[in-house]
This record gives C-alpha cells, sequence and structure tokens, in this order.
C-alpha cells in the first residue's frame, strides 16, 4: 500500500532572498546615493546613503527603508541591520 504525499509548505518552496535581490529592492522604493548589502539569506546588513534621510531621525530613517521593503520585511527577509547616512554624513 502506498503512502499519502507528504504535504510540503509554499514556505519550503520559495528561495531565500539574496543580497542583490534586497538591494534591488530598497533601490526601487527609495533613491539611494549608494548602497551596499550583504547577507545570508535570512540576516542582512545595509549601508544606505540617501538625501531622503535629511533633517529625519534615525527611526524615520528606518521607517523610509521599511516601507521601501514593504510586506517583503515580513515575508521574505528575517533580520535587517542598517546604515543610514545622508550624503553628507557618508563622505565624512
Amino acid at each position: 500500500m502506498s503512502q499519502p504525499p507528504v504535504p510540503i509548505s509554499v514556505k519550503s518552496l520559495t528561495m531565500l532572498p539574496t543580497p542583490e535581490l534586497v538591494k534591488s529592492y530598497i533601490a526601487a522604493g527609495l533613491d539611494c546615493q549608494h548602497l551596499e548589502v550583504e547577507g545570508d539569506g535570512q540576516h542582512f546588513t545595509a549601508v544606505i546613503v540617501a538625501e531622503a534621510f535629511a533633517g529625519k531621525r534615525l527611526i524615520q530613517r528606518h521607517q523610509l527603508v521599511y516601507a521601501a521593503l514593504g510586506d517583503r520585511m515580513r515575508e521574505e527577509i528575517h533580520a535587517l541591520s542598517m546604515k543610514t547616512l545622508t550624503p553628507e554624513e557618508f563622505q565624512k
């Protein structure tokens, strides 16, 4: 007698995002002068330089990045550590 098929979750079929993919997500939603992303598929670090950060507090800068990522932050990316800088801060 054969075994019934084992259910496979949709989550297990999806590929983990690459640093390049996360970089493209951020760049699509935020005009960046410089953008570096590194990571292992779940945990990422990013250096994000954008004029949009000028005059904003750290939490507001992070909110701009989260807005650019949208639902991907909840669904695809487990953790993102960011350094958010204005172009002037990046030059120093």
